[in-house]
């Protein structure tokens, strides 16, 4: 029976099981303390920029509702260290991640948190309305998805946003195909046999499609790690059509890719190839599906949503006409540039550490690497290229700050230049 199993489905598993699963294997790692996390963010604008990729034209107030769905070890503390203002409420199923989550709560007097043991699909019970909804690896994972994600938006304010991760459909080619190895050979969750099984995947070739994910996996050597991406008793992954398919049923519009350079044709090494400009003519949600495609290893879509009937665009940020001149661009805090290997005829290249493919770098020139450098995420677009930046021509300054939002080099404010519809 073993080797009927999809490629994208596991044996039919209940909630109990998937419950029992995580109170053995809590997953992510536990962490014993978060001090990286309170480092990162004593930056002001990185607490800001995040945000700003949920709601760009909405002031955002610091006392707003989050909830954290399926919460794991640490995901709610780490949130409610970075929101202090804020009251953020965590679930999760598995007491064992909920211990692990109220260690750092007491340890960091995190007064902002609180913490329920209670599945997704149940989260109206605590007749709560939240302004944030952070579900990231859970939803994969529910017996009926569908329900899970509809939960979750009965207890969205009309006007707020989901950040939600789920498995990616075709990058996931060899660890569906170790799944299905480990059923066939009965391999169990022992620490034992997790130890074995991570020296075979050791000592497969390179070739083999689980060798490059477990390359880029940083957690690959931790036991649970392992468990939790080869042995799960349940998980599904999506296309990117699938993807919005299961949105619309669901009562929500996506907004934006958190890293969207990946799925544009304007960006990298598709940018130059003969089909650039047939992909740059798609629909967006097309050009997505046909990169996802193109790039071949996507393991997981991180991506916003909204609800159906909120007020507004999903995705207000436009370059045609004259708006974009009142935007307010902030650089994001963790892209850096690289001056010493820029090309030929370049100054600098542009480098965010988030992206998994290399040609995602962007080279700019010198009269591009001044606007950048003006930047201070206070001066509009207009008012920078009218100082000292300026000089490089409307047209080529518009393509320039486009080129660095689709390569997810900076955000923008809009919340004091564009009036939000409704």
């Amino acid at each position: 029976m073993a080797g009927k199993q999809t490629r994208t489905s596991a044996p039919p598993a209940s909630a109990e099981d998937v419950r029992a699963f995580y109170e053995s294997h809590p997953y992510p790692a536990p962490l014993g303390d978060l001090e990286r996390h309170r480092a990162l963010y004593r930056n002001p604008e990185r607490r800001r920029a995040l945000p700003l990729l949920l709601w760009p034209m909405e002031r955002q107030r610091p006392d707003r509702e989050i909830l954290v769905a399926g919460c794991g070890t640490s995901q709610a503390a780490t949130c409610a260290l970075r929101e202090p203002e804020a009251r953020v409420t965590a679930i999760d199923i598995s007491e064992a991640s909920l211990g692990c989550t109220r260690d750092l709560q007491q340890k960091y007097d995190l007064r902002n948190l609180h913490l329920h043991r209670l599945p997704i699909e149940e989260v109206g019970e605590l007749g709560r309305t939240f302004d944030e909804i952070v579900c990231t690896g859970v939803l994969h994972h529910l017996p009926d998805p569908d329900l899970g994600l509809r939960s979750l938006r009965g207890v969205l304010v009309r006007n707020g946003a989901m950040h939600l991760m789920v498995y990616a459909a075709y990058g996931r080619a060899g660890i569906y195909m170790m799944r299905e190895y480990c059923r066939l050979l009965e391999i169990g969750t022992s620490e034992a046999e997790l130890r074995d099984l991570g020296v075979v995947i050791g000592a497969l070739p390179s070739e083999h499609p689980i060798s490059g994910v477990a390359r880029r996996a940083k957690d690959f050597t931790y036991p649970d790690a392992l468990a939790d991406a080869l042995l799960h008793p349940q998980d599904r992954a999506y296309s990117v059509p699938e993807l919005y398919a299961w949105l619309e049923r669901s009562g929500l519009n996506f907004g934006r890719w958190f890293e969207q350079a990946p799925y544009l044709p304007q960006c990298g090494a598709i940018a130059r190839t003969p089909h650039a400009a047939r992909l740059a003519s798609l629909p967006p949600r097309w050009q997505h599906a046909a990169l996802e495609l193109l790039r071949g290893t996507m393991v997981k879509h991180h991506f916003t949503a909204r609800r159906d009937d909120c007020p507004g665009e999903s995705q207000p940020i436009g370059f045609d006409g004259d708006a974009w001149r009142a935007y307010v661009p902030l650089r994001l805090p963790w892209t850096f540039s690289v001056r010493d290997r820029a090309p030929p005829g370049y100054a600098a290249v542009l480098v965010n550490p988030a992206h998994a493919y290399p040609d995602l770098a962007l080279p700019i020139d010198a009269a591009e690497e001044r606007v950048l450098a003006a930047m201070d995420g206070h001066r509009s677009i207009d008012e920078i290229l009218k100082g000292a930046a300026g000089g490089i021509g409307d047209a080529r300054a518009r393509r320039f700050i486009e080129r660095l939002w689709q390569h997810d080099q900076i955000v923008f404010d809009l919340t004091g230049s564009v009036r939000p519809a409704g």
